[in-house]
């Protein structure tokens, strides 16, 4: 059920984003008198699911779930429709119109993307607002992961600096370290503030290790809930109790607790928890997940979690600057990508579904569908043959030099560019399935 759910959200937000992309296509084309032959969502060899002729741009469902297009009359693109190029231009088609509007046309997509992320943010900060952890707030320290251990850093430690940024929460430390390359951080530790100075190629090893989280904060576990059937409610576990050991290893935070209960999955142990004023021990028996069937206390009730509201007029200049620091983000990171353990992350569509709520979560799908509308209008700018910002390209040289590029370029370009596309897609999903099967 978790896969359909995360499937139908990756879905929906893939149709909205490219439905809107090509509008941003097709609405200018038709402003300007450009004839559009085909608008898809999905993709459609051989058949479509549905489709409809409306003033002469036919309107249709494809059957391969991703992706979509616009096909307009005279250009070069995917179809790679040779025979129509080969006639004399008509007044209606693309190649006849003026570089400047053909330059419109082929940017609205990726300006519909922008402006749409941007209006996302702006409605998640006016509906929701935003809620985060201040770093000030992590007063019991972090849990740190095995590879961060290595670079010198400890459980407990409370991380009070960045180098070069001013991180407000644990995010805003780990991509200052992964994407702006801040190698040193000053922690407190014992009462007593110190640095420690990570590696030059600790953001390689990051990616290699395959590490989801470098920090996490930590947190006291006060029994909130107790499972029916499961073994804690057997032993006598109640509400309330304040978990101090398991077999003697003492776990007074959360992560003590999971660790200690992964490493004896199937066996039975001695649970000591603090109730009231006394100290009781519990013998159960953990189940093969690493579980007794008990659930920790909400994080408010351990932290004060900062809170911002936004009406109606702060939000926009809140969301537009939202908007631009995920897309400066998401460019500083693309730096990664140019080493063999960048490579090995790259992922297709089972990477991007993965991302979405295991539940359906209105407020984690826009967060999602605005991301990827800023990726998408990145991506489908930059200067690759068969994008959007490879017919810039053309366009561009064409209004410089006042002649237009040669048809059999801009045929062989096109074919180029797609091979590359394809490529990317097959290594991305392949790097899915290598993962699914390799984990």
């Amino acid at each position: 059920m978790e896969i359909l759910i995360k499937g139908a959200q990756l879905i929906l937000s893939l149709s909205i984003l490219v439905v809107l992309h090509e509008l941003g296509h097709f609405l200018p084309a038709r402003y300007f008198g450009t004839r559009v032959e085909k608008f898809y969502l999905f993709f459609d060899p051989w058949f479509s699911l549905w489709k409809k002729n409306w003033k002469g741009t036919e309107f249709g469902i494809g059957w391969i779930p991703f992706g979509g297009y616009v096909k307009i009359s005279g250009m070069i693109d995917e179809s790679m429709d040779k025979d129509q190029l080969a006639k004399p231009a008509e007044p209606w088609e693309f190649r006849s119109k003026p570089a400047w509007q053909r330059l419109i046309i082929m940017v609205g997509g990726v300006t519909v993307n922008l402006l749409l992320g941007m209006a996302i943010y702006i409605g998640i900060l006016f509906t929701w607002g935003r809620d985060y952890l201040p770093l000030s707030e992590v007063k019991y320290g972090v849990h740190v992961s095995d590879l961060m251990q290595r670079q010198g850093l400890e459980e407990g430690d409370r991380i009070v600096g960045v180098a070069g940024a001013q991180p407000k929460t644990l995010e805003d430390v780990t991509r200052a370290i992964l994407i702006d390359g801040a190698r040193e951080l000053t922690v407190e530790r014992g009462g007593v503030q110190q640095r420690i100075t990570l590696s030059p190629a600790v953001h390689d090893s990051i990616l290699a290790s395959g590490e989801k989280s470098l920090f996490a904060p930590r947190v006291p576990f006060i029994v909130d809930t107790v499972m029916a059937d499961g073994p804690a409610l057997a032993a006598g576990m109640q509400k309330g109790d304040i978990l101090v050991a398991v077999d003697n290893v003492v776990t007074k935070y959360y992560t003590d607790l999971r660790e200690a209960m992964a490493d004896r999955k199937g066996k039975e142990v001695t649970v000591k928890v603090q109730r009231s004023n006394a100290l009781l021990e519990l013998r159960m028996t953990v189940t093969e997940e690493g579980t007794v069937g008990i659930g920790n206390r909400a994080p408010s009730a351990y932290f004060t979690m900062a809170h911002e509201e936004f009406n109606a007029i702060s939000a926009i200049p809140a969301g537009i600057a939202y908007g631009w620091e995920t897309l400066g983000g998401y460019v500083r990171s693309l730096k990664l990508l140019f080493s063999r353990s960048g490579a090995s992350q790259i992922g297709g569509f089972g990477s991007i579904g993965g991302l979405f709520s295991p539940t359906w979560d209105w407020q984690v799908f826009w967060n999602m569908t605005a991301f990827l509308s800023i990726i998408l209008a990145f991506m489908n700018i930059l200067p690759i043959p068969a994008l959007d910002g490879g017919h810039v390209v053309f366009l561009l040289y064409e209004m410089v030099t006042g002649r237009p590029p040669n048809q059999r370029v801009l045929e062989v370009a096109q074919m180029i560019g797609m091979v590359l596309l394809l490529g990317l897609i097959l290594f991305a999903n392949g790097n899915d399935l290598f993962k699914a099967f390799t984990r």
